[in-house]
């Protein structure tokens, strides 16, 4: 076993998963107001990757899930207080998106996925976009970070 393996527990008790995978905003690397929310509650557990893709329509980036060997990049948080995480991913939720008014519909769902972070697999929640994206343009690009650093140099 690879020396991570000891610090990286699944940190699943009674069927809970307290770890989240992040893609976009609440990544390091963009110090978003969220982002600094999420590590009063979460310790950056390090960079891993998920299967995946990204799409982007008209700078609106999105990631939906894939059975293809297609992956996003992205870090992996562990929550620091497990008896916290109902009403810390209640509010992840909300700036994600998955409360809406009556008649709208949520553009994301939370959700476990196998997470690969040194070759070793855990589960975490992840946020997928649930729309339609067949109008938006599929990124080669794995990274959001990356893919914004390049569309921004043009």
């Amino acid at each position: 076993m690879p020396d991570c393996y000891n610090r990286l527990p699944l940190y699943i008790m009674n069927n809970e998963i307290f770890q989240l995978f992040v893609y976009g905003s609440l990544r390091s690397g963009f110090q978003s107001e969220a982002y600094h929310y999420l590590t009063q509650y979460f310790t950056l557990v390090g960079p891993a990757k998920v299967k995946g893709k990204l799409y982007d329509n008209e700078g609106y980036l999105v990631a939906v899930a894939t059975t293809e060997e297609k992956y996003i990049t992205g870090e992996l948080y562990r929550l620091k207080n497990p008896a916290e995480f109902s009403w810390v991913i209640e509010q992840i939720d909300d700036y994600e998106g998955l409360h809406v008014e009556v008649g709208e519909t949520a553009l994301y769902n939370r959700e476990p996925v196998a997470v690969y972070i040194e070759n070793i697999e855990v589960v975490a929640w992840i946020y997928w976009y649930c729309g339609d994206v067949k109008n938006f343009t599929q990124l080669e690009e794995s990274d959001v970070m990356e893919y914004l650093k390049q569309r921004n140099k043009r």
